[in-house]
């Protein structure tokens, strides 16, 4: 089995759904803005691993908004686009 491109290797590299290229596939198929917390609150409600934040807010009374349900379904469209899940 060939490990080289266009050799005879059955491996495909998916494309990686980073958070960049979340945020541009939501904005392009579904014309919404969406930060970069909204999709770790989604990949929080999935089960799935993010990475670590280390702008950590000092405050112990902190407003953390909520994704609203219309980009909450914007993402998942996007992660099952990326194949994060089914």
């Amino acid at each position: 089995m060939s490990t080289k491109p266009g050799g005879d290797s059955l491996y495909e590299p998916k494309d990686k759904g980073t958070y960049e290229k979340i945020k541009a596939y939501v904005l392009e198929k579904h014309g919404l803005k969406v930060s970069s917390l909204y999709i770790a609150q989604i990949k929080d409600k999935c089960g799935l691993d993010k990475r670590l934040n280390y702008n950590l807010s000092k405050k112990d009374d902190q407003h953390v908004p909520e994704c609203p349900k219309e980009k909450e379904d914007a993402i998942m469209d996007a992660f099952r686009h990326f194949g994060l899940i089914e």
